[in-house]
């Protein structure tokens, strides 16, 4: 018997057919502990020296220099580690580092992140700007709000704007080059052997109607020729391809994802990516517009 709730099930049924038990599969195994180096302290020769030194086996991702997945080590094992404790490495799943490798800020490029907490892509965003991005980063819930602050500053990303706000009340007039909405969502994609696995209906209308809204307020923050990158860790189309179709509607053109074959993939439209869950990522989508 599964251990996916029954609706899921048919929901994911419905979405990818005869793919369903592989999805299954990936979401009621087990998944490997990832982790990301944060160039803005240390290298990833670095990090590779020390966790071998820890008697931790650890391999580099070919897609990602700065990622590591571990061959058989716990997370705990991390927390352990000097290097934990100085913000050189941050626990994140592999899936959830794509959505910043797709939007590429570059240095002096003024960036927004949605809904920013805890921080890991936030601070992979300045990371991958060589410290030199100008980051905004949104966080409405007071709770998740401080956890972004200890993660930005255990990191060393003082440069980036935390601001306590909703994005959605953010002000009009303010244009950003390029903005990250990875948006709140039923979390379908990253269930695995031991979570728990939760799902309603009434849930998957909550998530869709405030992904909506932040999709409609990222199209009036995002400058001409500016890029947005929308990414959710669910598998469901409601929150996939369906806000693919809202931005759309709103004007939005849609830019093809281009990553490494290496990537596993579930079908999805056309220039879009269905992150399929394995023991090394999550079930995540990604999808890149331009105004």
């Amino acid at each position: 018997m599964s251990a996916l709730p029954q609706e899921l099930q048919t929901r994911l049924k419905a979405s990818f057919g005869a793919l369903f038990s592989v999805v299954e599969r990936g979401l009621c195994g087990e998944r490997a502990v990832t982790l990301r180096v944060n160039t803005l302290k240390t290298s990833a020769e670095e990090v590779a020296a020390a966790l071998a030194a820890a008697g931790i086996e650890a391999v580099r991702a070919e897609w990602y220099p700065d990622a590591f997945l571990l061959s058989d080590a716990r997370e705990d094992a991390v927390r352990a580690l000097a290097m934990y404790e100085r913000g050189e490495v941050y626990l994140q799943s592999f899936s959830s580092m794509l959505p910043p490798l797709v939007l590429a800020p570059a240095e002096g490029e003024n960036l927004l992140d949605m809904t920013a907490a805890p921080g890991g892509k936030t601070t992979q965003l300045l990371a991958l700007s060589g410290g030199k991005a100008l980051i905004t980063a949104c966080e409405r819930d007071a709770v998740r709000f401080s956890r972004l602050q200890f993660n930005l500053a255990r990191q060393g990303a003082a440069r980036v704007n935390a601001r306590k706000t909703d994005a959605l009340a953010l002000d009009d007039a303010l244009k950003f080059d390029k903005i990250l909405l990875d948006a709140p969502c039923t979390g379908t994609g990253t269930l695995h052997a031991g979570s728990e696995a939760r799902f309603s209906a009434a849930y998957l209308a909550r998530c869709t109607a405030l992904q909506r809204k932040l999709i409609k307020k990222a199209r009036c923050l995002l400058k001409r020729g500016g890029t947005l990158v929308y990414s959710t860790c669910s598998l469901l189309p409601e929150e996939n391809e369906g806000a693919v179709e809202e931005a759309l509607r709103l004007g939005l053109r849609l830019l093809p994802v281009e990553l490494p074959a290496s990537v596993p993939r579930l079908p999805s439209r056309e220039g879009t990516v269905c992150v399929c869950p394995t023991k090394a990522f999550e079930g995540f989508f990604i999808a890149k517009f331009t105004l």
